[in-house]
C-alpha cells in the first residue's frame, strides 16, 4: 500500500505591483520585513561575539586568580606577621593594589584582542559588511568591552576590600571617599585603561604589536625614571613617577609613590581623556582606511 503524499505548502506568491511612473516592468515587494538597523543591533551582535571567544574566559579568569588570589594572600601575610600598633593609620584597602596591577595586564590583553583579533582572522569583512557605519562597530565594541571589564573588576575589587577590611583589624576603618575610589573609581580607571587597549588595537590592528605598546605604556615610564639618576633629569624623572600608571593607581589608595602629581580623582579624569582622544583618532583612520 502506497503512502499518501501531503501536498507541499506552497510559498506565497510574490506582491508584484503596478510599473512605477515612467518605468516598464513591475516592481516587487519582498514578504520579509525590513527594518533600520542601529546601535543596539551592534551591541548585541558584541556581546555575542565576546561571550562566545574562549580568549575572554582565559583572561577574565586568570584576572580573577591575580586580583582575589594575590589581594587575599596578601592580606593573610599582613595579619599573620603584624604586630601591635603596625597598622595604625593604614588604609587597609591598599592592599589589594597588587593584585591590580597584574590583573590589569588581562584586561588589556582582553581590550586589545576585542578588536585586533579580527582584523589577524579577517572577521572584520564580515562585521564590516553586517554594518557598514564602522563608527557604530566600534561604539558598540567599546560599550560592551567597557561594561564587562568594569563590571568584573567592580566586584573582584569590592571583594577583595571587605576581606581585607575584616582581615586587618588593626587598621583604620576606611571613609565612605576612600570606599569609592578604592572599588568604584579604581574599577573605572583600569575599565578605561582596557578601552584604550581596545582602541590602540583598532589602530595598530596587530595583537602583539598593540598588547606590547600597552604594557610598555604601563610599566615603561616608571622602569624609565628609576634609571635616572641624573641631576640635570630630575624633573622629567619625577614626571615620570607621577604620571606612571602604578603611581596612579596607588593614588585611588591614598598610597601614591610621590607627594606631587595627581591626587584624588584625577587619574580617572587623565585617563578618561586620553580614551576620549585616541577613540576620536581611531574612528577618523576606519573611515580612511580599507579594512
Amino acid at each position: 500500500m502506497s503512502t499518501p503524499q501531503h501536498p507541499m505548502p506552497q510559498a506565497a506568491a510574490p506582491d508584484w505591483q503596478a510599473p512605477a511612473p515612467g518605468s516598464p516592468y513591475p516592481t516587487y515587494t519582498s514578504p520579509i520585513p525590513v527594518t533600520r538597523t542601529h546601535l543596539g543591533n551592534a551591541i548585541s551582535s558584541e556581546w555575542t561575539k565576546i561571550r562566545s571567544v574562549r580568549s575572554t574566559m582565559w583572561t577574565l579568569g586568570v584576572f580573577l586568580l591575580l586580583v582575589v588570589g594575590i589581594g587575599l594572600l596578601v592580606a593573610s601575610l599582613v595579619a599573620a606577621n603584624e604586630s601591635e600598633g603596625s597598622l595604625t593609620g593604614e588604609n587597609p584597602l591598599s592592599f589589594g593594589v597588587f593584585g591590580l596591577l597584574l590583573g590589569s595586564m588581562c584586561i588589556i590583553t582582553l581590550g586589545v584582542l576585542t578588536t585586533a583579533s579580527e582584523y589577524g582572522t579577517g572577521m572584520i569583512r564580515t562585521t564590516m559588511t553586517a554594518c557598514p557605519s564602522r563608527a557604530r562597530v566600534l561604539a558598540a565594541k567599546a560599550i560592551v568591552f567597557f561594561g564587562v571589564a568594569f563590571t568584573v573588576t567592580f566586584a573582584s575589587a569590592l571583594l577583595v576590600a571587605l576581606a581585607d577590611v575584616a582581615m586587618l583589624d588593626g587598621a583604620r576603618r576606611p571613609s565612605t571617599s576612600e570606599w569609592l575610589k578604592g572599588t568604584l573609581g579604581i574599577s573605572l580607571y583600569i575599565a578605561l585603561l582596557g578601552l584604550l587597549s581596545l582602541v590602540v588595537g583598532s589602530i595598530i590592528r596587530h595583537s602583539a604589536g598593540a598588547i606590547t605598546i600597552m604594557i610598555g605604556l604601563v610599566l615603561a615610564p616608571l622602569v624609565i625614571a628609576l634609571f635616572m639618576v641624573s641631576s640635570a633629569l630630575e624633573d622629567l624623572r619625577q614626571a615620570l613617577f607621577d604620571y606612571s600608571i602604578p603611581n596612579q593607581l596607588g593614588v585611588f589608595y591614598t598610597n601614591s609613590l610621590s607627594n606631587s602629581g595627581p591626587s584624588g580623582w584625577d587619574p580617572l579624569w587623565i585617563a578618561l581623556g586620553v580614551t576620549a582622544a585616541a577613540f576620536a583618532g581611531a574612528v577618523a583612520l576606519l573611515q580612511k582606511r580599507d579594512v
